[in-house]
């Protein structure tokens, strides 16, 4: 019934990846806020993801021939399909948030997400009960168009912003980029096999790099979008980036000294060292870990070159969770709400309040001129 799959596995991972990273977001987030609508968006893109057909690489072949599967198979297209959809509907309103350029502009209107929504309805309707060829084409060209602009948009982000907002857009530069080069070329060919003939929505017979490459782009994508939103929402999180880094370095070198020491001992001194190979390779360890600390702190240094853990380091990434919160509520007017949550994220932050003051000043006349 059951059998496992390496493929499918990879795509649990990146399922998961998506949803845990949707409630840590959804968690920082407050209602309204950039975090919480990448925070709907990872939650539609696991789903999407999932439902391309990756569970069935679990199910054998007596199970896909059970009276259940085709029904199971349809479900999966249904979420597939409106999966997709929601992404052209609910990116471009995120990236107007996020990266606030005159390219994203646009999707700030309430009028044009109801464009973009009406227009996602109607072609999802077309792809799962029109024509296929005409319904998967215009998704996949639709698809394509909206992460290569999503790119664009963050590369013009990144050259005209300042401060925390060019450090995002670069980020989302980074990620979409990735994104686009896998999911272009999984977008490419499934066209191609649309035509050819040899193409369904969910397909469990697709070839298995295909599989893999579309699941790589979630996998590379979803860390760098949700680590650009982070960055601007918890000011340690460099510092809990390099600390991961350097306990994983450190347990790795553990581990492969480890290995080496009792592999090589066991495949040539076994008969005379016995049991004591453990000890040996564990008094190893012991004797060189102040070198294999300085080994994963460099490591962690080349990673995160900018992250130390110091009072001022501390105290320059306060101000800029600050001034991320103080430049996406300016632009339309700092509300009363909004006033007090800034006022709490100051007294959190533990920033005096004439630094706040400011650095407030400061974003209102860039903004003005």
């Amino acid at each position: 019934m059951l059998q496992f799959d390496a493929t499918g596995l990879f795509a649990l991972v990146a399922f998961a990846m998506c949803w845990g990273f949707a409630a840590v977001l959804f968690h920082v987030g407050s209602a309204g806020s950039v975090a919480r609508m990448l925070s709907l968006l990872l939650v539609v893109e696991g789903a999407t993801l999932i439902s391309t057909g990756y569970l069935d690489l679990f199910l054998t072949e007596s199970a896909r021939a059970l009276p259940f599967y085709p029904t199971f198979f349809r479900a999966e297209e249904i979420v597939h399909t409106v999966g997709d959809c929601a992404m052209l509907a609910l990116y471009p309103p995120f990236l107007a948030v996020a990266l606030r350029t005159k390219l994203t502009r646009p999707f700030s209107s309430l009028r044009v997400r109801i464009v973009l929504a009406a227009a996602a309805l109607m072609l999802c309707t077309v792809v799962l009960w029109g024509p296929i060829k005409l319904g998967g084409t215009l998704l996949y060209v639709f698809l394509s168009v909206l992460f290569s602009y999503a790119l664009v948009a963050s590369v013009h982000a990144w050259h005209t912003a300042s401060g925390p907002a060019r450090s995002r857009a670069g980020i989302f530069a980074l990620a979409f980029g990735a994104r686009d080069i896998c999911w272009g070329i999984a977008y490419g060919v499934s066209t191609w096999m649309l035509w050819v003939g040899t193409y369904q929505v969910v397909d469990p017979d697709a070839p298995g790099p295909l599989y893999v490459i579309y699941a790589l782009g979630s996998m590379l994508a979803v860390p760098l979008i949700a680590y650009g939103i982070l960055r601007t929402q918890l000011f340690d999180i460099d510092l809990r980036i390099r600390w991961t880094i350097k306990q994983s370095t450190l347990a790795a070198a553990f581990f492969a000294v480890f290995y080496l020491v009792t592999e090589g001992a066991d495949r040539f001194f076994a008969s005379e060292f016995g049991n004591w190979i453990g000890l040996l390779a564990t008094a190893l360890l012991v004797f060189f870990l102040a070198p294999l600390q300085r080994f994963a702190d460099r490591v962690a240094t080349l990673a995160m070159p900018n992250a130390q853990n110091t009072p001022e380091y501390a105290a320059y990434r306060k101000l800029q969770v600050y001034e991320a919160a103080l430049e996406e509520a300016l632009p339309g007017g700092i509300s009363e709400k909004e006033r007090v949550l800034l006022n709490h994220l100051r007294d959190s932050l533990k920033i005096a309040p004439s630094d706040a003051a400011s650095l407030e000043e400061d974003l209102r006349v860039q903004l003005a001129g």
